[in-house]
């Protein structure tokens, strides 16, 4: 309905040392982690051997009543996933985790993150008599650890031998019947980390957000290349695939993450003030007053208004209340739903000069009906200000960025034209150059969305699968 990228996925994990409610544990993490995924969700649970699972379309207090947590029963492991599909479309095949019954027993997959070499896997695999029951490319990894499973003692050492091939994005949670694993790409795309309660269960969660949720330490975030296993014995770190060089996704901080999360050792709250405080430095305007579009653009107004000195204000109330299903087809039904989703204080912006900071365009339609809000609520002058550089390229690694023609900064020849597209008396990006002071230079990130530049070779990556298209095209 709106215009705008999408989140990725959220995944979730925790070993207990004795048999208690541990889908209740996922159900609260798979909830604080709910931005990363609206679309579907589900949770396993292991009981002595035994999967019992729930996956279904709709928020995690929808799908998980208590009924249904109760269904689930009791267990000493689980794994969690809130979903929206980069790959494989809406399909209930699709939704994670994957349950995988394999000759060696029982395993479930949660998946975060996009490979560029899928559609090459599961050629390999479809060749040689396989099966697939989904699209996505997590049922590709899940065929590429079984098939090295069953020449290895133990599941680590499978995922060991099956990371080499496989190219892009991946953080994962794997569950065994005794053990709980995680796995993260060697360019460290997407966050992944681990905490511990108070009774020495394990937790491991996309962000560290989801660990406070349930009382968790903070133990530390899981190196891009780490195997991480966790049974009776502990914890045991495998490194073979770890390199020195890091290419972590730059939008988890300008975007995607919550605010109160630390990512690889920085703070996503942090990393926006420094946006907005860059921002300031670079595209100075006067005005009256500065505010953001809720969630993302706020904490980059907090630092915006820092910087310039110009007063920080409560623009724009969004509606909280709005569930997935609001959906309405109708253009002018799709004109007004906005002001549904947003509506602006006309106490703050009403005959003043106003700076909007927002984390990005993506089309333009959804920045010109904000600015137009603003216009409807008095704003004498609305400068728009974007926390991250122009969109131009497509992202293979998990983000669903729109395709390349239907970028507004590729159609339009100037910031200035693309100004008076959304109707702004003034528009300026963060400076690509600048990314990196997000993340104090502590390590590189994938810039790839702005530059065209990929950590890693996206030759046979955005093939659509041949099942998600009709046969007459």
């Amino acid at each position: 309905m709106f215009d705008s990228i999408h989140e990725e996925c959220g995944v979730f994990g925790i070993y207990e040392n004795e048999t208690t409610n541990v889908a209740a544990s996922v159900y609260f993490g798979l909830y604080a982690l709910q931005h990363r995924g609206q679309e579907s969700c589900g949770i396993t649970v292991c009981d002595d051997g035994i999967f019992r699972h729930k996956r279904a379309d709709g928020l995690v207090s929808e799908v998980f009543t208590k009924d249904e947590l109760d269904k689930l029963g009791c267990g000493n492991i689980a794994v969690g996933h809130v979903r929206y599909s980069t790959t494989g479309g809406h399909n209930h095949n699709n939704i994670q985790p994957l349950v995988i019954r394999h000759i060696k027993g029982n395993m479930a997959l949660a998946h975060n993150g996009n490979l560029v070499n899928a559609s090459e896997l599961r050629r390999s695999f479809e060749m040689s008599g396989a099966i697939f029951h989904g699209t996505s490319d997590t049922e590709a990894i899940a065929y590429e650890i079984v098939r090295e499973r069953l020449n290895t003692s133990s599941t680590e050492e499978a995922i060991e031998r099956a990371m080499p091939k496989l190219r892009g994005a991946y953080s994962c949670v794997l569950m065994t019947a005794t053990k709980l694993i995680a796995f993260r790409d060697p360019n460290g795309f997407r966050p992944l980390c681990i905490g511990k309660t108070h009774d020495e269960a394990y937790i491991v969660a996309s962000e560290s957000c989801a660990l406070e949720t349930l009382g968790a330490e903070f133990i530390r975030d899981i190196e891009p290349g780490e195997i991480v296993a966790i049974g009776q014995e502990g914890l045991n770190s495998i490194r073979t695939n770890c390199r020195k060089e890091q290419n972590s996704c730059i939008f988890e901080y300008i975007y995607f993450a919550r605010p109160d999360s630390v990512i690889d050792g920085v703070s996503v709250h942090h990393a926006r003030l420094c946006a907005g405080k860059l921002l300031a430095q670079n595209s100075s305007v006067d005005a009256d007053i500065v505010i953001g579009v809720p969630d993302s653009g706020l904490d980059a107004a907090l630092g915006y208004a820092n910087e310039s000195g110009i007063p920080y204000g409560i623009g724009f109330i969004k509606n909280k209340y709005i569930g997935r299903s609001f959906i309405q087809p109708e253009q002018h039904q799709r004109e007004n739903a906005v002001k549904i989703k947003l509506n602006a204080v006309r106490e703050t912006v009403a005959g003043k000069r106003v700076i909007m900071i927002d984390d990005s365009i993506v089309r333009g339609t959804t920045s010109a009906r904000i600015v137009r809000l603003l216009r409807e609520a008095g704003a004498k002058e609305v400068h728009v200000r974007i926390s991250s550089p122009p969109f131009l390229h497509s992202c293979y690694f998990g983000t669903d960025i729109d395709s390349e023609e239907n970028l507004i900064a590729g159609k339009c020849r100037s910031t200035e034209e693309i100004a008076k597209y959304i109707g702004a008396d003034s528009l300026a990006y963060l400076p690509v150059d600048c990314l990196g002071e997000l993340v104090s230079n502590k390590f590189g990130c994938c810039k790839g969305c702005f530059t065209g530049k990929y950590p890693v070779d996206t030759s046979g990556a955005g093939f659509k699968n041949k099942f998600d298209e009709k046969i007459h095209k």
